[in-house]
Parts: C-alpha cells; sequence; structure tokens
C-alpha cells in the first residue's frame, strides 16, 4: 500500500508537474490514441485493464456490434474467472441498433441498464483493482472504429480507491445507474417495435461516424471506378507491358476485386478478342455479369463455353478449363484467336489441361490472377509466368486499405472428452455427442454474427462429420446442409442460393468451398477442424471476407483443440512465415499486426493450446526449411541470398544459421552447385553468421561494410560513419568490437569454429582485413559475395534494434549476446548462471516457469507481482553479508546498472526477453531459507525489484501465464 501511495504520487507530478523526474510504475497519466502506424490504439488499453481489473464500469453512449465483439473473448474469461462488469448506455438518436441490445443479454457476468438521462452521451471505462482504480475518459464510444480507427483523444488516470476524483466518477455512475431501465428481453421487444433508424443527415454533429458510414455497395456498383489497389495494379501491370513483356501475374487476396481489375485492364488493353479461364462453372456467369458492367457492349457480347453453353464466338469468352482444354474444342481456335487470356486461380495451372492450353494459344498478353501462388507439388507458377509479378496485395495490406471486409477472429476452446481436448484422433463418434454439439451451439450463439440473419459456413475435419454433425444441427432448430465432393454442381449451387436466400443457417463441408466459390453475404465462418496448412487457413479464412451491404463484419470461430499445427495459425493470421518461434509465440499474445477495425482473439485455454503446439514444433526441420526455400527460389527465379529471405518475408536467415552454421552449408544441403570455399573462408563466414546477422549490435556492421569497399580504414572514418548513423561511440564500444574482431571476446571452442586468426586487425589508428581474407576477397568472388550478403542482411535485420544504446526493450537475448552487448572482455555465458554483477553491470537471468524437475534448491520463488515489480531471489547459501548481494542491494549509489532478462519457460532455447533496468527496493530486502536438495535448510536473500519502465502488458500478460496453469 505504502508503495502503491509513492508511485502514485510520482506518477501525478510526472504527469502534471515535471514531466523530467524519474517515475517508476505505469501509473502517469496518459493519452490514448489510434495510431495505425504505430500499432498503438485505445483497445489495447482496454483490455489491458479488462484483463486484470476485479471489477468494471463502462459508461458508453454509443454501442456497435463490432465494438462489442472486440471484447467478447475477454469479458468470457473474466467470466470464468468470476469478475463483474456493468455497462450504462443509452437509446440517445436511436444509434444502438436493437440487435446490440440482444448481444449484451448474451455476457452473462456484465449487467446493462439504459439511462434515463436526455442528451446521455457519455464515455468513460472504470476499472477496479487492488487498492486502487484506472479510468479511461475522452471520446472512444464502445464502437470498433472508436476504439481502433478514428482520431480520438482519451485521457488515461490511475487513483487510488480513496481518491476524490473516482468517488466523484463513481457517484455519478451510481446516480444515473439507480434512475436507470434494467436491459431485459421485454425491454428490448417494446425498443424494436418501435425502433427507428438514426437519421445521419441530422446527425451530423455527432463525430462516432466514419465518412463511409452509410456506404452501400450496391448504388457504387451502378458506378464503378477502380479501387486504390486496382489503380495501382492497372499502372503497374500497364509499365509490365509497355517494357514488352507479354505475361504477367496478380497476387492479391480473396475479396479484393481481381476480376473488377481484370475487368479494368482489358477495357483499357482493348483486346479484337478475350478469352477469360476458370476452373468451375460456377463462377462463369458471375465474372460475366462483372465484365459486362465494366465493358459494356451487347448482350451477344459476351459468351460461356461450359458443360452446359457453347457461344464460341463471342467477343469476350468465358469458358471452363475442362471444356477449352479438349482437344476438339482447342482446333477450333486459331492460335491467335485471343489477344488477351486471363486465367483465374492460376495457382492451379500446373495441371496438364492448363499447360495444353497456355502451349497452345499465343495471345498478345497473358495475366494470371491467384491469392496463393505458393505450391506444394514443386510446379513453379512464377516461371509460367516470366517471374513477372505485376502486382501483389497480401491479406494484411487489404485489411489496412479497406478493401476487405472486416472480421473478428476467435481461437475457442473445442470440447473435453474424458478430460482429453479433442485432438486428431479423436473417433468420429466423439465429435458430434450430444455435448459437443452443446458446446459449438453455446459458441456460435456467444459469438454471434453481423446482420439479421446468420448466413454460416462450416468447415469439418471429414465428411461423414459433416453430414452428421448437419443432422444432429437440425435436430436443434437450425437449418443446415451438409456438401461434400460426392455433391454435384448444380447441388452445391442450389444450396449457396438458398444460404443466400436466407433459406439455409449454415452449409457444412470440408473443404470444397475453400476457394472458387463466391458468397458475399458470409458473415460467419466456422472452423471444426485442425489447420494443417495456412494457406487453405486464409482461403477458409477468405470466404467471409468479401464486402457486401447486409454485413459489418464477419465472425470467424476457430475452435482449437489438442492439434499438432496449432502454430500454423498465428502463421496464417500474421503471414509471417520467418519460422522464427519467438515471433509465432509473440503473435499469438500480441495481435495488434491486424490492421482497421480487424481482431484477433484467443480464449485464454485456447491460446494456451497454441503455445504447447508452437513449443513442440519443429519449424526448422529441413522438410520445412526446403519447403520455404523452394517457395522463394520458385518466385526469384535463382538460387536465393540471405538477404532475399529478408526483403520478401520469407525464413529468418537466422533460423538458416542456428541450424546450418551458415547459409553455404545450408545450400549444400539442398543440392545446390555453388562455387567452392576453403576451409578458413567458411570459418570467417560462420563467424560473421552467427554473431553479426542476427543485427542485434550494428557497430560491426558498419565496420565490415566500410572494409568491404576499401579493405582498410581510419578510427576517425569509422567513428564519423557510426555517428552519422546514430550509434554510440564510447570507448568501451569501440573496445568491444575490437574484442569480437580480434575472436579475444570468445570462448577457446568458438574461437576454433571462428578460425583463430584475428578478422580485423587494429593498428596505428586503422583497422583493415586479415591478409588471408583480403586474398580471398580479391580471389574468390563467391566469398566476397557471401559476406557482403551477411552484411547487407544484418543491416536489414538491425532496424529493430536502437544503435544509440546497449539494449533494446522487449527484444530477446542470450547470455552471450548480453556479455558482447554490456561490453564485457569476454564471453562469460557459461559461468553467469542466474546474474553476475561485473564491469558496473548485473544482468539478471530468469527462466519465469520452471521445469517440474529442478531441483529445489534452484527453483527460486522469483515472480511478478505487478508489470512494475518483479520479486527476486538470489543463488542460495546467500546472506545479507554476502558481497554479490551487497552490491545488488547498494547498485544505486555504487553506479551499477542492473537488468532483468526473462524467459517463459526452457521451450523457448537460451534467449531472454529483455524487460529492461530494476532497482532494488531496500525495504523488500529479507534473508529466508530454502531446502537443498537433501532436505537442508540453507539461506537465500529475496528483494523485490522496481522496474525502471513496468513491463508493456501483453509481453508481461505472455510471460506470467504457464501453459499448464
Amino acid at each position: 500500500m505504502e508503495q502503491l501511495i509513492d508511485d502514485l504520487k510520482s506518477a501525478l507530478h510526472k504527469g502534471f508537474i515535471d514531466s523530467k523526474i524519474k517515475s517508476y510504475g505505469s501509473h502517469s497519466p496518459k493519452l490514448l490514441m489510434n495510431n495505425q502506424q504505430n500499432n498503438e490504439n485505445v483497445l489495447t488499453s482496454i483490455v489491458e485493464e479488462l484483463d486484470y481489473c476485479k471489477s468494471f464500469l463502462f459508461s458508453v453512449a454509443f454501442i456497435t456490434e463490432s465494438g462489442l465483439a472486440t471484447l467478447k473473448s475477454h469479458l468470457l474469461d473474466l467470466k470464468k474467472k468470476g469478475i463483474r462488469g456493468r455497462i450504462l448506455t443509452s437509446t440517445f438518436l436511436n444509434f444502438n441498433q436493437p440487435k446490440v441490445f440482444k448481444e449484451l443479454l448474451k455476457i452473462t457476468n456484465v449487467e446493462v441498464r439504459l439511462a434515463e438521462v436526455e442528451g446521455f452521451h457519455s464515455k468513460g471505462y472504470i476499472f477496479e483493482r487492488e487498492n486502487y482504480y484506472t479510468l479511461v475518459v475522452g471520446s472512444s464510444n464502445l464502437t470498433a472504429k472508436a476504439l481502433k480507427v478514428n482520431h480520438e483523444w482519451n485521457v488515461k488516470l490511475t487513483s487510488h480507491e480513496n481518491g476524490e476524483l473516482i468517488h466523484h466518477f463513481k457517484e455519478q455512475f451510481e446516480q444515473i445507474w439507480e434512475q436507470s431501465t434494467p436491459l431485459n428481453d421485454r425491454w428490448i421487444n417494446k425498443y424494436e417495435k418501435n425502433f427507428t433508424p438514426i437519421d445521419f443527415k441530422s446527425a451530423e454533429k455527432l463525430l462516432d461516424f466514419p465518412v463511409d458510414y452509410n456506404h452501400n455497395p450496391l448504388e457504387e456498383a451502378l458506378n464503378i471506378t477502380p479501387n486504390k489497389m486496382q489503380q495501382a495494379a492497372l499502372k503497374q501491370i500497364n509499365a509490365l507491358r509497355s517494357k514488352g513483356h507479354d505475361k504477367g501475374l496478380v497476387i492479391s487476396s480473396t475479396g479484393t476485386g481481381k476480376t473488377y481489375l481484370s475487368a479494368f485492364d482489358v477495357r483499357q488493353f482493348a483486346p479484337r478478342r478475350m478469352l477469360f479461364i476458370v476452373h468451375r462453372e460456377q463462377i462463369l456467369n458471375q465474372a460475366k455479369s462483372d465484365f459486362k458492367r465494366i465493358l459494356g457492349g451487347l448482350e451477344k457480347d459476351f459468351g460461356i463455353l461450359s458443360g452446359s453453353s457453347n457461344e464460341t464466338d463471342a467477343r469476350y469468352l468465358f469458358a471452363t478449363i475442362q471444356m477449352i482444354s479438349k482437344q476438339e474444342k482447342l482446333e477450333n481456335f486459331s492460335r491467335d484467336e485471343f489477344d488477351y487470356i486471363l486465367i483465374d486461380e492460376v495457382h492451379k495451372a500446373g495441371a496438364k489441361s492448363y499447360l495444353k492450353v497456355i502451349d497452345y494459344f499465343t495471345p498478345k498478353f497473358l495475366l494470371g490472377m491467384t491469392a496463393t501462388p505458393e505450391r506444394t507439388d514443386d510446379f513453379n507458377i512464377y516461371e509460367l509466368f516470366n517471374y513477372n509479378i505485376a502486382y501483389e496485395i497480401r491479406l494484411q495490406e487489404a485489411l489496412e486499405e479497406d478493401m476487405l471486409c472486416p472480421f473478428h477472429y476467435f481461437g475457442v476452446t473445442d470440447l473435453e472428452y474424458e478430460g482429453k481436448l479433442i485432438d486428431d484422433t479423436t473417433i468420429l463418434s466423439k465429435l458430434v455427442t450430444k455435448e459437443r454439439v452443446n458446446h459449438i451451439l453455446d459458441k456460435i450463439n456467444y459469438y454471434g454474427y453481423s446482420g439479421e440473419k446468420v448466413r454460416g459456413l462450416m468447415f469439418c475435419s471429414r465428411k461423414e462429420e459433416a453430414v452428421k454433425l448437419s443432422h444432429a444441427l437440425n435436430d436443434r432448430g437450425l437449418k443446415t446442409i451438409a456438401l461434400t465432393g460426392e455433391n454435384s454442381q448444380e447441388e452445391r449451387m442450389l444450396q449457396v442460393s438458398r444460404l443466400e436466400n436466407g433459406d439455409l443457417d449454415y452449409i457444412l463441408t470440408v473443404d470444397i468451398f475453400n476457394e472458387g466459390i463466391d458468397i458475399p453475404s458470409i458473415n460467419q465462418v466456422v472452423m471444426l477442424r485442425q489447420t494443417q496448412s495456412s494457406i487453405i487457413f486464409i482461403q477458409q479464412l477468405g470466404r467471409g471476407l468479401r464486402k457486401h451491404n447486409s454485413k459489418d463484419f464477419v465472425t470467424v470461430i476457430d475452435f482449437i483443440g489438442n492439434y499438432k499445427n496449432n502454430y500454423l495459425i498465428p502463421i496464417a493470421l500474421s503471414g509471417d512465415k520467418s519460422q522464427n518461434k519467438d515471433n509465432i509465440r509473440r503473435q499469438t499474445s500480441e495481435t495488434s499486426y491486424i490492421k482497421g477495425v480487424s481482431t484477433v482473439n484467443f480464449e485464454e485455454i485456447a491460446r494456451k493450446q497454441i503455445f504447447k503446439s508452437i513449443n513442440n514444433s519443429n519449424l526448422t526441420a529441413v522438410k520445412v526449411l526446403r519447403e520455404a526455400y523452394m517457395n522463394l527460389k520458385n518466385r526469384l527465379g535463382r538460387v536465393p541470398d540471405l538477404i532475399d529471405f529478408v526483403i520478401n518475408h520469407s525464413i529468418d536467415p537466422t533460423v538458416i544459421v542456428d541450424k546450418f552454421k551458415n547459409y553455404y552449408q545450408f545450400l549444400l544441403k539442398m543440392n545446390e552447385e555453388i562455387p567452392g570455399l576453403s576451409s578458413y573462408e567458411e570459418k570467417v563466414l560462420t563467424m560473421v553468421s552467427i554473431e553479426l546477422l542476427n543485427g542485434k549490435r550494428k557497430h560491426e556492421l558498419v565496420l565490415l561494410k566500410l572494409l568491404m569497399g576499401n579493405m582498410r580504414v581510419t578510427e576517425e572514418k569509422y567513428i564519423n560513419t557510426l555517428r552519422e548513423s546514430g550509434c554510440s561511440t564510447d570507448d568501451g564500444t569501440i573496445d568491444s568490437v575490437r574484442r569480437i574482431f580480434d575472436l579475444s571476446f570468445f570462448t577457446q571452442s568458438d574461437k576454433k569454429k571462428y578460425g583463430e586468426e584475428p578478422i580485423v586487425i587494429f593498428s596505428d589508428e586503422e583497422y583493415a582485413f586479415n591478409e588471408t581474407i583480403k586474398n580471398s576477397l580479391q580471389s574468390n568472388e563467391y566469398f566476397r559475395h557471401s559476406l557482403n550478403d551477411i552484411v547487407e542482411s544484418g543491416f536489414e535485420k538491425s532496424h529493430k534494434y536502437t544503435c544509440n544504446q546497449s539494449l533494446t526493450l522487449y527484444e530477446k537475448y542470450s547470455r552471450k549476446d548480453v556479455c558482447k552487448l554490456l561490453n564485457w572482455n569476454n564471453d562469460e555465458s557459461s559461468t553467469m548462471y542466474g546474474y553476475k554483477p561485473k564491469y558496473g553491470t548485473c544482468p539478471i537471468f530468469v527462466t519465469y516457469h520452471k521445469d517440474e524437475e529442478v531441483e529445489s534448491s534452484v527453483n527460486y520463488g522469483d515472480e511478478f507481482i505487478t508489470p512494475e515489480t518483479f520479486k527476486w531471489y538470489t543463488r542460495s547459501n546467500r546472506t545479507l553479508q554476502s558481497k554479490e548481494v551487497q552490491k545488488i542491494i547498494h547498485a544505486e549509489e555504487k553506479n551499477m546498472d542492473i537488468h532483468l532478462f526473462v524467459k517463459k519457460d526452457d521451450d523457448e532455447g537460451s534467449s531472454f526477453y529483455y524487460l529492461g533496468k530494476a532497482n532494488p527496493d531496500k525495504k523488500t530486502v529479507k534473508q529466508d531459507t530454502m531446502l537443498d536438495k537433501n532436505g537442508n535448510q540453507i539461506p537465500v536473500v529475496h528483494m523485490n525489484m522496481i522496474m525502471e519502465k513496468p513491463v508493456d502488458n501483453r509481453l508481461y500478460r505472455y510471460i506470467v501465464e504457464g501453459i499448464n496453469d
């Protein structure tokens, strides 16, 4: 309590009197805004407070379904913890739709009332913590736009429970609450009968609506112009042709308007005749309709060639691959019959039927379109189009450009059966039990959908499950149908029409709707199967991403069981292909990479299932790396360099190096024919790859780049270049760089691995390569290219690290990294253990969740009390009089910096998150005892470390949560 009051005093002093004073803790007043460039939004702070509160009060005039959806999984997790809240809202200006009140009733741990105050327009969020409250007050209502996108100002304040300000807020809330009407079904029915939608024209004074809130896609379709993506793509396709290229590939996320794009390009190309090829007949009529809308012209100009139509004389011919590839059909056309040929879903073009057609015709321009060019069958789509990527836009960019329908993804926990979560071995009969059907219904009802009626797709794990589950759901009052590969095209199209017309609630399928089907009105996608491929995951997610005037967003509900491939979910959602486990863990815990109003949410248990999957997966298996390597090689049409992996967002080069020591060895494993290297040349590449490629300190890379240009460089030139790059140039750091290059920093075994000879020699105020390296750089072009490639890749990776400080907050470092970056003379990682005070620094390394088998004498009780307070234990057999303990207790007086590094558990490998500087709270220092492995009492000292900056909430939550908690 005393510490809290001190923290609040210093926080208020910093926030309202002097911004320069040092303040520990997370209580300083803060302005909350939405800034998509910096991945900052109001929602993050609201969720952070929810996750750790004892109770909460919201006073918000306006609530949208999408806004409520952003919090649903968090509110459900609170319900499981027994935590309740209250929401005060209104019917002001009839903004709140009747359906949002129905959604509020589903959240049973939240009580809702309707304010009877005229002109109720307040926006405030109050969270109760232990002995204090957090308030977020400002302009944000509970709408997705206000919480994630709109320009909003909100102030976040912290008050002691006895503070006058919080009492004013609570009293005002309670006063209005007592005069308000409880939300119930009867009230909603009455409201719905009398509800008149808001007249936006008379509500101009409200700032909660985006400019296009009342946008109607159907009206826009009558006067179609290219959207932002299409304009850019058209310009690039035209530029491609102007360079003499006759082929181009467009890679564009599902729902971004590829068909319209191709029609616009046909319009600007103005071909004598055009051929549009698709792989499924049901797409033809829609494509023909879209083209006619863009191109205009007579009905007879547009024709279809399919199993049921033979309109081959049309100027614009839309054909299935099955019909156009028949020999007798092909021979009806001359080879130059079509000036312009388009192939939809061109990733299928490796099939013989496609190649037959492509080889036959000689158009002036061939355009291929796909959302997923990556293949697993070794066919190179890029090569087919001469590596001419005319335009590319993936999911993240498309969301950012507001080209897709926003989505709210919910990773929910699948059912437990006999104490075990459903997994890939669960027998069919257990997938359709009464309990699982109830569980599915409970989740799809809770998370809901946008619009007046559900139009859903459910993806099942096998045909039998789809059929039996459909029967079970129908018995429970839903209208569903199961469709599998055994159903005809006519049957599929009939059922799709029934779904769109409202005669069906759900279509259940296995994978026949992954692509090639367009149902824009889909407002709920349910995944009842394990994720086997990130490509298929995005295809299935994409079924709901087309915009439609009947929905504001699509709900995606993914039932996460005990599946080994769960780690693919964050990979698919983030688009991260690095194969770096740390990245994937962070993307599961921290999901701000999703742009716009879309959100990614994992229920607590589901999130732990993904962490478990990440820990158990082998992301660096040769098979996995080979597939990623071949995808990149196919894209480039050559053997990739390391820098290609970085700029194409493919495998993290450090993942390759960690497994193979250097890229040269990896390429040999890939059976590439590459020039040779001497044993010493390879050792030099190994050293630079292992030690410098990660980019954690730019200084060595800067020196190497200078030396690559001129073999030797003066110290003055080196120092000036560092300063120009914004890097620190203190003597300690420069000395450390020299020790890295002369290898004196490293252990004997590392020196041997790196060639033993100093790589860079410093003398007479000059740096120079050793003679062997000089000769190699002059005589072996491949060695020179490889070394330069590592340096350039290291520079690319260095962007996320601060160059004017030794360590970057929340990045990961090994003990060896820390010895280097704190400018220690030698690598002392082998004797570092938990901590080591030396050279005016003391790094502390903590494994937060220790293995159950760790013996008691080293199984310390280190734990976070709050994001700003860490309870830390010294080594065993230490007393208050121990020299090292005294150094740490008096670190501030001795000018010694304590740095805290924490990893979640041993599955994270040898690297730790850097959480910043800390100082011991002397009032909490205490000598205690613990049991050694023989059961004897031995001394130990513990104390609270106060963090210089509170740990980022998302990382804090990730570290503190144990997988088995």
